[in-house]
């Protein structure tokens, strides 16, 4: 099984790239928070991956950190969730997110999640709040001000939807500025406009 692949990036889109690792080019499925993490073609990139078997085919999914593996690893497991999905929900939710509404049993967040109706939410909620271990609590309660910064983040996600941005995208920017520094919700605000504009 390919566990991890480290290569040279020759071609990227948002749901997969082709890694060049000394002259074999592997096919990668990858969810969009991984994308934005990669550098442009021709650049060094390195993911750990998952090798999915069936019986008419082989196919390899990567992500950027193990957290995103291991949800991944855990979303499949459940009934009625296949890598396509898997990668879905994964796409359309931050992981430290995915972790805190799975915790929160907060079915409205996961019902967000493009592809993902009241059933399937209401599913990865309880099968999944099972499979989450200790392991995963520090990248999700990493900070003493944790809920400051989560009141914040909500009001921001708020702004942006309503003026139209897709979730996802919404999600990264967010993220990115409040990460670039504290601030201001304006000037929170302001910041991941400009993350947007790029």
């Amino acid at each position: 099984m390919i566990a991890r692949l480290s290569g040279r990036l020759l071609d990227k889109a948002p749901n997969r790239i082709v890694i060049d690792v000394h002259g074999v080019g592997y096919d990668v499925q990858i969810p969009l928070s991984t994308f934005y993490r990669l550098g442009q073609p021709g650049t060094d990139v390195a993911l750990v991956v998952h090798t999915h078997v069936r019986e008419e085919a082989l196919a390899l999914f990567g992500f950027s950190t193990r957290l995103e593996l291991s949800l991944f690893e855990q979303l499949i497991g459940i009934s009625g969730i296949g890598p396509r999905l898997a990668l879905a929900v994964l796409s359309g939710i931050e992981s430290a997110e995915l972790v805190r509404a799975v915790r929160q049993g907060d079915v409205m967040r996961l019902t967000a999640i493009p592809g993902v109706g009241k059933k399937t939410a209401e599913r990865i909620g309880l099968e999944l709040k099972d499979r989450l271990h200790v392991a995963l609590e520090p990248a999700v309660d990493g900070t003493a001000d944790a809920g400051t910064k989560s009141d914040m983040r909500g009001d921001l996600l708020s702004a942006l939807l309503n003026l139209g941005y897709h979730r996802s995208l919404a999600d990264r920017a967010v993220d990115s500025a409040l990460a670039a520094g504290p601030g201001t919700f304006e000037a929170v605000l302001k910041q991941a406009l400009k993350e947007l504009a790029r």
